[in-house]
């Protein structure tokens, strides 16, 4: 394996999470396109596939996703808004100004879960590093995780 290419995230208001993505968490717009032929119904499994697409991409990491899928409409998954439901359950973004990030995500429709933690050093090492994180969700109820290690 090379890297990982990029993050994908299924969302019912592709404008409103474009603008909470771009505006609140930093991402730049590379790429809007719509999306629809026999590859995507091959890849997805599911004939008649129209979707809208926005990619956006950090300073550095993989670029995320965001899909909205015109048709078939999808269903959200019972629980997704909670930590311990199996499957693919947060992004985690490195920040270094966790006031302007955490002003900003509450300000686009985010929702900060708890106050910032600092990781117990006994619990997970990070050298000479302390980690500090905090969990929000999207305004989609998307869990995200922002940390810095100082």
């Amino acid at each position: 394996m090379k890297r990982i290419d990029h993050v994908n995230i299924v969302v019912d208001d592709l404008s409103r999470m474009t603008a909470f993505y771009r505006d609140a968490i930093g991402l730049k717009v590379t790429r809007e396109v719509t999306i629809q032929g026999d590859w995507i119904e091959a890849i997805t499994g599911m004939p008649g596939v129209v979707a809208d697409v926005v990619y956006l991409e950090p300073a550095a990491g993989p670029p995320l996703e965001l899909i909205a899928y015109r048709c078939p409409e999808g269903s959200r998954p019972a629980d997704l808004e909670k930590a311990n439901t199996k499957g693919l359950r947060h992004l985690a973004f490195q920040v270094d100004d966790f006031n302007r990030v955490l002003k900003s995500v509450r300000a686009a429709g985010g929702e900060l879960l708890a106050p910032v933690q600092k990781v117990p050093g006994g619990q997970v090492d990070y050298g000479a590093r302390q980690k500090w994180i905090v969990y929000c969700r999207d305004p989609e109820g998307n869990l995200l995780e922002f940390c810095d290690y100082r």
